[in-house]
């Protein structure tokens, strides 16, 4: 059952993302349908649910890529809509596209967002997340060169120079080899002990399960399932849902 209550696990903490109500819709098509959802300071939740679910236009509105139709939003105290210059000072996004520029190189396309970000030593910052993805050789490269794994390496430091305190990831994992999934995992851990809130949207239960707190299912717009990790297993998570008599997850 979904659960509504406060920041869970965070009694009396304001919720690093706080959703009520939320409501989308596309022409007459429902996209969410009244969810709401709690994520509290340095928590990391793992949303699951099959294609079509909502997982994508939940972290948009998030983001404050997309209007919501109903309901509220709030990401770090800002409310999404009202404030979203202080929304996007706070978030950092890994879309399930890479949001790079192809022509230029991997080190140029860090450069850049360092300089967009107005960072200190922006040299050393972007040698620093080279470093941290393992792109140091093949940085000067132009990126339409690089294969998908490298990209999705890339658009990983890119969102380590941010340094944001709430994190929206689009199925994070996807494309990525053994090292840069553990490469990922490790980002996520560090970066939870210094109080950055995690969102990810993801099919794969193994790797969504092994580094969240919490998982939340979405199903057809609307949340049926909220819950922390020591309250279920892998594999009854993974028995929840089937789409079309399939297991949905790990894809």
């Amino acid at each position: 059952m979904a659960s509504t209550d406060g920041a869970a696990g965070f009694p009396g903490v304001v919720p690093a993302v706080e959703i009520r109500g939320l409501v989308k819709w596309y022409g007459a098509h429902p996209a969410l349908r009244g969810v709401d959802l709690c994520v509290g300071p340095g928590e990391i939740l793992a949303l699951f649910g099959p294609n079509g679910a909502g997982k994508s236009t939940l972290l948009r509105i998030l983001a404050g890529l997309v209007r919501p139709t109903a309901g509220s939003v709030r990401v770090a105290g800002f409310e999404v809509g009202k404030h979203s210059d202080g929304v996007r000072r706070v978030i950092g996004v890994l879309a399930h596209g890479h949001q790079l520029y192809e022509t230029l190189t991997g080190r140029e396309n860090l450069q850049f967002a360092a300089t967009m970000l107005g960072l200190d030593r922006p040299v050393d910052r972007v040698a620093g997340v080279l470093a941290k993805v393992g792109l140091e050789a093949a940085a000067d490269g132009r990126v339409r060169t690089f294969s998908s794994g490298m990209k999705r390496r890339l658009a990983l430091a890119k969102l380590m120079l941010r340094e944001p305190r709430v994190m929206l990831l689009d199925e994070p994992f996807t494309n990525l080899d053994l090292q840069a999934t553990k490469l990922l995992e490790e980002f996520l851990m560090a970066s939870k002990t210094t109080g950055v809130t995690t969102v990810l949207a993801t099919h794969n239960v193994t790797m969504g399960f092994a580094v969240a707190d919490r998982m939340a299912v979405l199903e057809q717009g609307r949340l049926v399932f909220d819950a922390r990790r020591d309250e279920v297993s892998r594999e009854s998570l993974r028995s929840l849902f089937t789409i079309q008599g399939e297991l949905w997850g790990d894809e």
